[in-house]
């Protein structure tokens, strides 16, 4: 146990900072209710419109961030992170009226990016004077996004990248190996910007740092913004730090969310531990990536349409694209967390704006058939597959033959993952001879008589005519 903890007090409930104490975690209806999410991965590496990671590329000498940052801002020398963090100004955000967008288009809980791997703090910060209170927007994002989602309805989660900073960043102290500015220091080395680039000169190449100062430094920057926002969702981007400094942050967030509760953790706390017996503590995430099977267990796919944060040549996912991998992540018993990536005024570029609306559309017919729903017996029939991991989610060349399953009660919902042009649906676990006999059935958007037939191999459908929407349309049917 680190000698620090003693010095900090964690809130007292159900469960207590140990592995054992929180494997008795169960995950919340309202979370396996909610089936998607809308994240803001959202902060000062936007401002370049230049894609991900740009705050740690920008060090890398010859790498095309880099290029972009000595042509455009100057040499990292001289003008580096501390100088763009200045430029994000979030002059257009308009929290409400991207939430209002965000409801209809299905979201039922939002989460807010409070910390990336950058250090720099999206909310007044008790801990880090390089803050958006402070410098940048002179706003608290993370608290105009919560009262935006609360007013909205929404259950509002948070996310940290914190933990992986102090090692991520280590290229801020290198310099130049050739060219005009070769063994110039980068502006990471300068003594009076420490507080922002860390002190972390000889980093190793881990994800997480063993240096014990970070460690608690971590513990109160985290434990600051779990206080002040009181988050129904926490995200770590890494496993659960540090054993007992990780921990000691769960039984905190999950005992203060008790507390406001009756007595009952509400809260949700998702990483990316692959081991059952780890990840039992909260929710397991999986970035960029799905199962390719259905699970006992709730998970969540965290992605973008695009790159994480904003980019101008960024080749986004289409509406379809997005709209089959939710289908198919809730048939596994997943969740949905998608990113739409903010320009740095704050506001959304026409492609995002239509895949939303594609989305809206979407859902206002289908969404009987994916919220409040659990995996069916079987999760998916037909020969196309999708591949479970991390980084893993490509586009899937669907047929009419492939079906994903979601169940409520005496129904069961068939979403066709490839519109018929013949308009017609054959369903193989729903013949007689799987057991179970049909008593009606129907199309989510239609409200005239369809025909259909139950035989032996599988349920025939004849669907309408008329398209009830332009993707994966879904097939209610009654078992009697």
């Amino acid at each position: 146990m680190s000698e620090f903890l003693k010095n900090y007090t964690i809130e007292r409930g159900p469960f207590e900072a140990t592995w054992e104490s929180l494997r008795t975690y169960q995950a919340p209806q309202w979370f396996r209710d909610a089936k998607l999410g809308i994240w803001a991965h959202w902060g000062p590496q936007s401002v370049p419109m230049y894609g991900d990671w740009y705050a740690r590329q920008l060090y890398m000498e010859g790498h095309g961030q880099y290029l972009h940052h000595w042509r455009v801002y100057g040499h990292p020398s001289k003008n580096g992170w501390k100088d763009i963090v200045k430029l994000w100004k979030a002059e257009k955000f308009d929290p409400q009226a991207l939430m209002k967008r965000y409801v209809a288009a299905g979201a039922k809980y939002f989460v807010a990016q409070a910390v990336h791997h950058d250090n720099f703090d999206n909310w007044n910060s008790a801990h880090n004077k390089w803050n958006a209170v402070k410098v940048g927007p002179l706003k608290d994002i993370v608290g105009l996004w919560r009262a935006a989602a609360l007013k909205e309805g929404l259950r509002f989660g948070v996310t940290e990248h914190l933990a992986a900073s102090f090692s991520w960043w280590r290229f801020n102290k290198g310099a130049d190996k050739t060219g005009p500015y070769a063994g110039v220091p980068y502006d990471g080395n300068d003594p009076a910007c420490q507080d922002l680039y860390h002190a972390n000169k000889g980093e190793g190449d881990k994800w997480i740092t063993d240096n014990v100062w970070f460690h608690e430094h971590w513990l109160k920057r985290i434990k600051d913004l779990v206080d002040k926002y009181q988050p129904d969702l926490l995200y770590s981007d890494s496993g659960v730090p540090w054993d007992t400094v990780g921990l000691s942050i769960v039984a905190h967030l999950y005992n203060l969310n008790a507390r406001l509760h009756g007595g009952v953790n509400q809260a949700v706390y998702t990483q990316k531990d692959v081991k059952p017996e780890v990840h039992a503590i909260g929710v397991l995430d999986i970035e960029r990536g799905q199962k390719d099977e259905a699970t006992p267990f709730v998970w969540q796919t965290d992605t973008c349409v695009g790159g994480w944060f904003y980019n101008v040549g960024q080749v986004y996912k289409t509406p379809a694209h997005v709209i089959e991998m939710f289908v198919d992540i809730v048939a596994k018993n997943g969740c949905l967390l998608l990113n739409f990536p903010q320009k740095p005024d704050g506001t959304l570029d026409d492609e995002n704006l239509h895949i939303l609306k594609v989305m809206a559309d979407w859902i206002k017919v289908n969404g009987e058939g994916i919220y409040g729903t659990r995996p069916w017996r079987v999760a998916m029939e037909g020969p196309s597959k999708t591949v479970s991991g991390h980084f893993k989610e490509e586009a899937v060349a669907w047929t009419t033959a492939d079906f994903r399953f979601t169940s409520k009660g005496n129904a069961v919902y068939a979403f066709q993952m490839c519109y018929p042009e013949r308009r017609e649906a054959f369903i193989r676990n729903l013949g007689l001879a799987k057991g179970g006999k049909v008593a009606a059935a129907k199309v989510l958007g239609y409200a005239g008589s369809l025909v259909w037939r139950q035989l032996e191999d599988g349920l025939l459908v004849q669907l309408p005519e008329q398209k009830v929407c332009e993707l994966v349309p879904c097939i209610k049917v009654e078992l009697a």
